[in-house]
C-alpha cells in the first residue's frame, strides 16, 4: 500500500510542476520543474509521514548537500562544454567525479 502511495503523490506533484514549467517562459524550465523539486517534496512528505520529522530533516540535508554537489557538475559541464567545446558524452561522462567528490566531500564535512 505504501508503494501505491508513493506513486499516487509522486506522480500528482510532478503533474502539478511540470504544469507550472509549461505556463512558465522559457518551455526548458518544464523540465526543471517537473523533476527534482516534485519528486523531492513527495519524497520528505512520505518520510515525514513514515518515519518522522528529525529523520525527514536528515535526508532534506542530504538532498541539498546533492544539490551542492551537482550545481558545481552542471558548472564544470558548461564551462569545458559551452566555452572550452570540448565533446559532450566525454565530458559529461568524467565529470561525474567531480559530483560524486563533490556529495562525499559535504557529507563527510557537515553531514556524517
Amino acid at each position: 500500500m505504501d508503494m501505491v502511495v508513493r506513486f499516487l503523490v509522486g506522480g500528482a506533484l510532478v503533474s502539478l510542476f511540470a504544469l507550472i514549467g509549461d505556463v512558465l517562459k522559457p518551455k526548458g524550465f518544464a523540465g526543471l520543474f517537473g523533476a527534482a523539486p516534485s519528486v523531492a517534496l513527495a519524497s520528505l512528505g512520505l518520510t515525514i509521514a513514515a518515519q518522522g520529522k528529525l529523520y525527514a530533516a536528515i535526508e532534506a540535508r542530504s538532498m541539498i548537500a546533492g544539490a551542492v554537489a551537482f550545481l558545481l557538475y552542471a558548472l564544470a559541464c558548461v564551462y569545458l562544454i559551452g566555452m572550452r567545446h570540448f565533446r559532450a558524452a566525454p565530458t559529461t561522462l568524467a565529470l561525474l567525479s567531480i559530483w560524486v567528490m563533490g556529495a562525499f566531500g559535504l557529507w563527510a564535512a557537515f553531514l556524517r
